[in-house]
């Protein structure tokens, strides 16, 4: 069954998806792997990661209220740069958000083994089934548990910063600043920069929610305040986190410690009876790791049925299950994420998705410049970036330099990933869709020609200004009209009977255009109302 899917997500399930999105490994893993890359700046790291994700989270948020449809970076590419780059930015993005997602549910062994010998990997498995099956039964019902784990994970880590600063005041400020930050940056600006792109995976949950847009209700206001909301509790939690752990923890033990919020919490919460202290850090980060792993595999599942919509993968990747949503596309997602559990390290996932997120970025940063150039009127966010276009190029610029500091493996790997893709578009996708893009409006500008599919495709999504009132009065003032009497015609029947006319005038056949109808309605292009 193919169709659209239903708007259920308010403000809190945005927050919620988005931050749940972002804490997992950023806090609870990566903090000593990253410090062994940085020494003890490496809470700066992170606040530089959260000043750099904002002109990627600009460009996503006027992308998004200007199409809000399921995909997210997928779709946003595809329209604005053509079907190539989007099989480019659909595949790699799913790659990544999948790569980071199956590190989240790894990372929930490392924390509840501090009290429970188990096989992580199979806990991570047990766990990646579980979600599936909820995804499968209902968005509603995944934001609903979402919610419920991010209330949680916040709640504590709230009271682990107040503990933490109360820790910190007492401390020794000479001893704590000569062996816990002394040197400050011991590999130099290099060795930060490097680790900004290796955290910036931290930060990279935070424009997920743009591949559920389609499900979120008044997307325009909804939207772009969710993100804010928590890319500001995120970072502050990230930064003073991250302060404390640096302060409390040796630095011999802090950069080889997988579980450093537990070490902290087992230093600052002794006046807690037995263990109650480290209880609550593991139950956060649990929390923490299953909302990552919720909101992930929500997120990424959405890339393959907006892609099977536009014929880039097979459309039955397209079809909606019984409890219309995409199944067959989160089961996929469910295997896909398995065979990275078993198969990659905890570093080696985080270094890669880091890596293609800030190239996708980039595109992303690009499809504004692309739309905005392009004039065309039915682009009409309900949200616009500030400083434009000085607001993408810096963001073009500093995502492509913490790609080239993270390493050759990062660089390689992006590469790699790119030509994989334009790969699969060449042999499968290519004779199957439209080389249509708002990129052919920008050349029209400059006297080439350019096709209309994009223009048509986003009308619906108009906000209703002055300019869109004044384009649909003078398509109604042109329209022909029908009347049809019989009220159990099906949508083909109708579209079957327009058809006729529209041939006569375009000089098309009949079943082409009917063709098109259908092909328009699954787009939502064409709305259909009983």
């Amino acid at each position: 069954m193919r169709g659209k899917l239903k708007k259920e997500l308010g403000l809190f399930d945005v927050y919620a998806v988005s931050t749940g999105a972002m804490f997992s490994s950023g806090f609870f893993l990566l903090p000593g792997l990253a410090a062994a890359k940085a020494g003890p700046a490496v809470g700066l790291a992170y606040l530089l990661a959260g000043v750099l994700i904002m002109p990627a989270m600009l460009s996503v948020a006027e992308l998004t209220t200007a199409m809000p449809k399921s995909g997210g970076a997928y779709y946003f590419i595809t329209r604005a740069l053509g079907p190539a780059a989007g099989t480019v930015g659909g595949l790699g993005t799913y790659i990544a958000l999948t790569l980071k997602t199956a590190f989240a549910l790894v990372g929930i062994g490392a924390y509840a083994s501090l009290f429970i010998d188990f096989d992580v990997e199979t806990v991570a498995v047990v766990l990646t089934v579980f979600f599936a099956v909820l995804n499968i039964v209902g968005a509603k019902e995944t934001t609903r548990l979402q919610r419920f784990l991010v209330s949680i994970l916040v709640g504590v880590l709230l009271l682990f910063l107040f503990e933490g600063a109360r820790s910190v005041v007492h401390l020794d400020y000479g001893q704590v600043i000569d062996s816990r930050f002394t040197p400050f940056a011991p590999t130099g600006l290099a060795g930060i920069l490097g680790t900004v792109g290796f955290v910036f995976v931290s930060y990279a949950g935070l424009t997920k929610v743009a591949s559920v847009a389609e499900e979120v209700r008044n997307p325009s206001r909804t939207i772009p305040l969710g993100m804010a909301l928590s890319l500001i509790s995120t970072s502050l939690i990230y930064v003073v986190g991250v302060f404390i752990m640096t302060a409390i923890i040796p630095v011999d033990e802090f950069v080889s410690d997988l579980t450093p919020v537990a070490t902290a919490a087992g230093r600052m919460f002794e006046w807690l009876p037995g263990q109650t202290g480290l209880i609550l850090i593991v139950v956060s980060a649990v929390a923490a790791f299953a909302s990552t792993g919720n909101a992930g595999l929500m997120a990424s599942s959405r890339y393959p049925f907006a892609m099977g919509r536009d014929r880039l993968v097979p459309r039955r990747l397209a079809q909606l299950g019984r409890y219309q949503t995409p199944t067959l596309a989160i089961v996929m997602t469910t295997a896909l994420m398995v065979f990275f559990i078993l198969l990659l390290d905890e570093e080696g996932i985080a270094k890669l998705a880091s890596a293609f997120q800030l190239l996708i970025f980039v595109l992303l940063h690009v499809c504004v410049i692309v739309m905005r150039e392009s004039r065309i009127k039915s682009y009409d966010p309900g949200y616009r970036s500030p400083l434009y276009p000085w607001m993408q190029i810096f963001g073009m610029v500093t995502s492509a330099a913490l790609i080239f500091y993270m390493g050759w493996e990062a660089i390689v790997f992006s590469a790699v990933m790119v030509g994989l893709c334009a790969g699969w578009y060449i042999v499968y996708a290519k004779g199957e869709v439209h080389e249509d893009s708002a990129l052919l409006h920008v050349f029209k500008r400059w006297g080439a020609d350019a096709g209309k599919r994009v223009e048509r495709e986003l009308r619906p999504t108009m906000q209703r200004t002055g300019e869109a009132t004044e384009f649909v009065q003078k398509a109604l003032d042109r329209a022909q009209v029908l009347d049809f009497d019989n009220a159990e015609l099906s949508y083909h029947d109708v579209a079957s009977d327009v058809s006729v006319l529209f041939a006569q005038r375009l000089n098309v056949t009949k079943d082409e255009m009917t063709k098109g109808f259908d092909q328009a309605r699954e787009l939502g292009a064409v709305p259909v109302w009983h």
